[in-house]
């Protein structure tokens, strides 16, 4: 970032993603401040709406960002927000020029310009999917919208159907995408005994998310059930991520151990397993980004990703994307991850393009993007 030429931005941010246990928008809320408090154009305050209020950001927010805010619980701010449109945002956070809502509800705001984070729309687009927290984002995201200067989507795709969706000036929805940690370019397989540590065979196929409907795991294990009938050799496939919702899976056909679930894994874990993989799989039927495969990149690991909007913006060719209804097309795509050897220099070569495509996406573009957000929404 440049030099600052004047008295530094105030930038308040909703810190609320960085308790418990981080997920998606909490990695992305947390590498965007570390990103902002690297440069030295912004004075940051973190907030959270919480009825912890910001004890529970004790240690996770980076050097220079101080925290600030009050014990109110998030569902009753919300209802605040929605009927008398208080308290704004100074009372909760302090006096500040730009506001940047990072998980799609921005509060009112007294005098600060609003920014809000809209990272998809699946709500709206498959309400079916939605638990009663999210469903919520129907009536709150239109109202922040509005209250918004300036909206960031994560790709241009996604920007494009939030203006449409909510008649916003596509200049005014920015694209500030996320990045990829150092740490996934430097991840290694793990040896057998350490994945056998973690109940985990010597080679397997990977998918990463929360088990939830949109990301379209019975199509994933009806491939999977296919390629296992076609060559019982095909290594289990590993499904890691913290419980969601949704009927249980369908296992049936399958052997004992073919698929494994693992649950939450730290971020050092989940980079190990991810490298350690034949192949990650990404069958979602709707995204706003889409981490997990470009993370497999970053890991030199094949991924197989639905052919969507976003992901043909994120993965381009690097990756292989399919129809995400079409379990044969996934089925051979899934076939050719297993097949492809990345000791042999051909596989070397393909793991490089796929390392070589993700060093694209850097936090530091990330909080260039945001802080030209934050300059839009002061005009």
């Amino acid at each position: 970032m440049r030099p600052p030429t004047g008295p530094r931005l105030r930038v308040g941010i909703d810190a609320t993603p960085l308790l418990g246990r981080q997920t998606g928008i909490g990695v992305y809320t947390r590498n965007l401040l570390n990103a902002l408090a690297a440069g030295s154009e912004l004075s940051i305050v973190a907030t959270a709406f919480s009825s912890t209020g910001t004890s529970g950001l004790a240690g996770r927010l980076p050097d220079g960002v101080t925290a600030h805010g009050r014990r109110i619980p998030a569902r009753l701010l919300q209802r605040s927000w929605l009927s008398a449109r208080q308290p704004p945002v100074e009372f909760l956070c302090g006096g500040v020029d730009v506001f940047h809502a990072t998980n799609f509800v921005l509060p009112p705001l007294r005098a600060a310009r609003g920014v809000v984070s809209v990272h998809d729309l699946s709500f709206l687009r498959y309400p079916q999917f939605a638990t009663r927290d999210t469903a919520r984002y129907a009536t709150l995201v239109p109202v922040s919208v509005r209250r918004a200067r300036a909206v960031c989507a994560l790709t241009a795709a996604m920007a494009d159907e939030i203006a449409e969706q909510y008649r916003v000036e596509r200049d005014d929805v920015r694209v500030v995408p996320p990045g990829i940690d150092d740490d996934w370019f430097e991840a290694k397989p793990l040896a057998e005994a350490a994945l056998a540590g973690l109940g985990l065979p010597p080679r397997f196929l990977v998918a990463v998310g929360t088990l939830e409907p949109r990301k379209n795991l019975p199509m994933l294990i009806e491939a999977f059930r296919r390629l296992r009938g076609q060559d019982e050799r095909t290594p289990p496939l590993v499904l890691v991520g913290p419980p969601g919702w949704g009927p249980r899976l369908d296992l049936g056909g399958l052997p004992a151990g073919s698929v494994v679930t693992t649950g939450y894994l730290d971020a050092a874990t989940l980079r190990s397993v991810v490298a350690s993989s034949c192949g990650l799989a990404f069958p979602s039927v709707y995204e706003g980004f889409g981490l997990p495969p470009l993370e497999a990149l970053a890991c030199g690991v094949p991924a197989v990703a639905s052919d969507l909007a976003v992901t043909r913006e994120v993965l381009g060719t690097a990756a292989t994307l399919v129809p995400g209804d079409d379990p044969d097309a996934l089925c051979e795509a899934l076939r050719a991850a297993v097949a492809d050897d990345r000791d042999t220099v051909d596989g070397r070569e393909r793991a490089l393009r796929r390392r070589e495509h993700a060093r694209q996406w850097t936090w530091q573009r990330t909080a260039e993007s945001a802080l030209a957000a934050y300059r839009h929404a002061l005009g």
